[in-house]
């Protein structure tokens, strides 16, 4: 729109102000004329100017060719007559316009007065430059006009014209509104880094801005506190173990899934990325990190491999833990490096200064990220987005019925849309299990009686296209049988009769809905639905409760300062309806706890009370070592 709009109409409406304005400070014109405007000169140097003297000009020694004293040079005409500067000075925009050649001193580099510097073939095209939209008829203007006069070429290949930051409704922000927002106290307040993040993630450069310092404390929470905690998480067990990258590396077709997958992740990011940065589009650069951070690396990576880090022997497995996060840290901190220089130099050094893995001092010194297309396994990631569908919709359930994630449950029930579906959810089922806490996963044929689908059309994406029908078509989407529905999911496209008219529709033009039944709760994503049983045993209220005891005793220990490794004797005041629960998951109790003993005690004294699932109860904890 720049080129063709802004720019391209300014280029076809130039006037005499493209080159000169009246001021008093700024670049004199070399254009000499006299008095009655017919003769005139334009001189390139200080030499011809030399050589023009008028013998009555005041000014002869051109010591200083600034106004105002050029204004006194009076030059002579072939005539003989005096010829006196034209008053107007140099639009200052031709002074940045000369930026390419002025950075090198051109013509007189390299020791020779017309030849540039010799880094200057090199500089010139520019391959990008960026400035405020309201300088197309400035800097991007100037640049090229100089580079075409002078060497009959463009000045850069690619710009980015930055749009306006407005204040949070949209308005641009002024003293007189009292909505300006003083960017130093920002900075102070929130750091550059996480001010530098929202501003290119939040809109895209060449877009205006509505600048809310509630997504400033977004971007810092959501990008830099998360890998804050998953730095200080890897270095607190890194340093329990000594794990300081000596050990040989573990290729990564040898490590655990879950390695292979983070890693798989990382590399997809990595290509992701650069692809965005090489093609000017920093803020989906930015949010593919964001997202890395959040949902992949923090909030499935190291939740579900914590226990990695911290259970069992040194051996392959912890260290291949250890290896994959520490180069998902490192790699992380030079991805972010050009928006967030401050934290990811401090990340960088802070991993280097231990494993001495890099020769670089700084990150900024580091070469950016490489694919290594050989480490991406796009099904294991395709699998791994599978599982957290799946688990994200089922926590939501639990949500939604207020059961805790501690409290165990039976069945997830999955209808099978794709037949394929059943073999990936089975691959990855143990982490399915495992994260949402159900004993089993049970699947099902997709025209089942059990589930019973509803659709309606969504008009915020079929509204452009529909029009005036839009009413019509709304109403036939409505009367779509469960058969059609489930021809939409697995065809990801649907053929509606509409008037005598076939109009496709697309998975993203209706929302799919089914309703819940007693025991049952059901969610659905895309073509993805999944049902959670909500029925209560005893057997599973039983191993709630023993969760929830886990949980408290652990608070305990954080809350008194124990270490790790501390092991521990556990005194429970007699409670009837614990004592069970807890006798019959003593040896889960104890591994967990890393207890070497829990007894029951008619009476206590001291302890300390706590709460499990509305159950009140006296415990004393003591350290065995």
């Amino acid at each position: 729109a720049t080129g063709e709009g802004r720019f391209g109409n300014w280029l076809e409406n130039m006037v005499d102000w493209n080159l000169s304005r009246s001021r008093f400070w700024g670049t004199p014109l070399p254009v000499w004329r006299s008095e009655d405007g017919t003769e005139e000169v334009c001189c390139g140097s200080i030499a011809e100017i030399k050589s023009l003297l008028h013998e009555e000009s005041p000014e002869k020694e051109l010591n200083d060719v600034h106004k105002p004293y050029i204004d006194k040079v009076i030059l002579k005409s072939p005539t003989g007559q005096k010829m006196f500067r034209e008053p107007d000075l140099i639009d200052v925009w031709f002074d940045s316009g000369a930026m390419p050649y002025a950075q090198w001193h051109f013509p007189f580099g390299a020791g020779s007065s017309d030849t540039a510097h010799p880094d200057f073939p090199k500089a010139f095209p520019a391959d990008f430059i960026a400035e405020g939209v309201d300088q197309t008829r400035g800097w991007f203007y100037t640049l090229h006009a100089l580079a075409v006069l002078l060497f009959d070429s463009v000045a850069y290949k690619t710009v980015v014209a930055n749009g306006f930051v407005l204040d949070k409704f949209g308005n641009k922000m002024s003293k007189r509104l009292g909505n300006v927002v003083d960017p130093f106290e920002t900075i102070h307040q929130y750091g550059a880094d996480a001010t530098r993040w929202y501003l290119i993630t939040n809109a895209s450069p060449w877009d205006s801005l509505k600048f809310d310092v509630k997504g400033i404390e977004e971007s810092q929470r959501k990008l830099f506190n998360t890998l804050y905690n998953t730095y200080t998480f890897f270095a607190l067990y890194a340093n329990v173990d000594q794990f300081t990258f000596q050990e040989q590396y573990i290729p990564v077709p040898e490590r655990p899934e879950m390695d292979r997958w983070i890693i798989s992740s990382l590399h997809t990011l990595i290509e992701n990325v650069q692809a965005n940065m090489d093609d000017y589009e920093p803020t989906k650069a930015g949010r593919a990190i964001d997202e890395f951070v959040d949902q992949h690396l923090s909030n499935w990576y190291v939740r579900l491999c914590r226990r990695r880090f911290w259970k069992g022997e040194y051996e392959a497995d912890k260290i291949a833990a250890y290896q994959t996060l520490y180069e998902c840290l490192e790699t992380l901190s030079k991805l972010i490096a050009p928006v967030a220089p401050f934290f990811s130099d401090w990340l960088y050094k802070n991993l280097n200064a231990i494993s001495n893995r890099e020769h670089q001092s700084s990150v900024h010194l580091c070469d950016y990220p490489l694919v290594i297309i050989d480490d991406i396994d796009t099904e294991l990631e395709q699998r791994m987005q599978i599982a957290q569908d799946v688990c994200s919709l089922l926590l939501s359930l639990r949500k939604k019925s207020n059961i805790k994630v501690r409290q165990p449950l039976q069945k997830a029930i999955i209808p099978l849309i794709d037949p394929s579906l059943q073999s990936k959810i089975e691959s990855i089922e143990a982490i399915i299990k495992a994260e949402v806490n159900i004993k089993e996963i049970e699947f099902i044929a997709a025209d089942n009686d059990l589930i019973r689908k509803k659709i309606k059309a969504n008009f915020k994406t079929l509204g452009s296209r529909m029009g005036a029908k839009m009413k019509v078509v709304a109403q036939e989407i409505a009367r779509m049988t469960s058969a059609d529905i489930l021809e939409l999911e697995r065809n990801e496209s649907f053929s509606l009769q509409v008037d005598g008219e076939t109009i496709e529709i697309m998975p993203g033009d209706v929302e799919i809905t089914s309703d819940d039944i007693p025991g049952l709760l059901v969610a659905n994503k895309g073509s993805l639905t999944v049902a959670l049983d909500t029925n209560m045993t005893d057997a599973l209220a039983e191993e709630g409760l023993a969760r929830e005891f886990v949980n408290k005793i652990q608070k305990i220990r954080k809350d008194s300062n124990f270490e790790l490794t501390d092991r521990i004797v556990v005194q429970v005041a007699d409670s009837e309806m614990l004592k069970n629960p807890l006798n019959n998951f003593y040896s889960y109790i104890c591994t967990e706890i890393l207890a070497d003993k829990l007894d029951f005690f008619p009476e206590m004294q001291g302890g300390t009370d706590i709460e499990v699932n509305e159950h009140n109860i006296q415990v004393l904890i003591t350290k065995t070592n």
